[in-house]
């Protein structure tokens, strides 16, 4: 068995994409894009998408926070890095059914505003392929637009989440 090094890339089933950021003689330490790190044992399933050799000892916790960072930045959906208001750190959004005896669900806001941005990114990156497409045509990509547009203005009561106003999603003001 090859033992990957720090900066190497994997697909796990349960957790997905994530980059090896330490080695032990039996685990391999992964920071997952969507579960954050996770310690596996080298023998465990996943997939290698890119193997990295090295001497462990020679890498500081600096580059590979480094290389981590500029791992997820090319391979994620993820433009930049959004923050989340202060009055909105730590809280909890509470989902109540309107049926009786149904129990509520409560999801850490930090995970659902993970989501929104993510949503978000991935609209401006589908309107950045629309925009490059050499297969439609002006009114086609026009059209396309107004509905991304639409989804912008939709999304607007999030802007609540967003610390920042240069975040906000925009809709089209009435604007014709």
């Amino acid at each position: 068995m090859k033992i990957l090094g720090i900066g190497s890339r994997i697909l796990h089933s349960e957790y997905g994409k994530g980059v090896v950021t330490n080695v032990s003689s039996k685990q391999y330490w992964v920071t997952f894009m969507e579960s954050g790190l996770k310690i596996i044992n080298m023998d465990a399933e996943f997939e290698v998408i890119e193997a990295v050799d090295g001497e462990v000892d020679t890498v500081s916790y600096f580059d590979v926070e480094s290389s981590l960072v500029a791992i997820l930045q090319k391979w994620s959906d993820v433009s930049q890095r959004v923050a989340i208001a202060d009055k909105c750190k730590g809280g909890n959004l509470i989902l109540e059914s309107g049926e009786a005896g149904l129990s509520n669900k409560e999801i850490p806001i930090d995970t659902f505003f993970h989501k929104i941005v993510m949503v978000r990114d991935r609209i401006r990156v589908m309107e950045q392929k629309i925009n490059a497409s050499k297969n439609l045509d002006d009114q086609e990509k026009i059209d396309l637009q107004q509905y991304i547009t639409r989804i912008y203005g939709s999304l607007t009561t999030f802007n609540v989440l967003f610390k920042n106003k240069s975040d906000y999603f925009i809709g089209d003001k009435g604007e014709k």
